[in-house]
């Protein structure tokens, strides 16, 4: 069983920085890509970032330049470094893994549950 659980998530003050983390935990064999995407009220889920295991990466259109996604894939761990944080950034993040079980010899995707982030005075 594969689990994404988040952290970091939090209220912070227009123009502040959060650094989200996402664990990938359980018996896992490969990550193909990791990434992050967020859901605001009465919205769809959007992609935020996304990186490979060969660390390419890409970013929405409104979040590059402020937003940086990172994966250290020793510790099976995904980040997303986010600077100059607006409102309309105000959401819940949600991990996203292509990953392998050890269980499967196919690539299967998973979701945290989410983190909050509120962007607000």
């Amino acid at each position: 069983q594969v689990q994404l659980v988040e952290s970091g998530g939090g209220l912070v003050q227009p123009g502040g920085s959060l650094r989200l983390s996402c664990v990938a935990s359980g018996s896992i064999y490969s990550i193909t890509r990791m990434a992050w995407y967020r859901q605001a009220p009465g919205k769809e889920r959007e992609l935020v970032a996304g990186i490979t295991s060969s660390f390419a990466t890409n970013y929405k259109e409104s979040v590059k330049g402020r937003f940086t996604i990172s994966l250290d894939n020793a510790e099976k761990t995904a980040y997303l470094q986010m600077n100059s944080l607006k409102p309309e950034d105000t959401a819940v993040y949600y991990c996203h893994g292509v990953i392998t079980p050890r269980t499967a010899d196919y690539a299967v995707q998973y979701w945290g549950k989410g983190a909050p982030v509120t962007v607000s005075s």
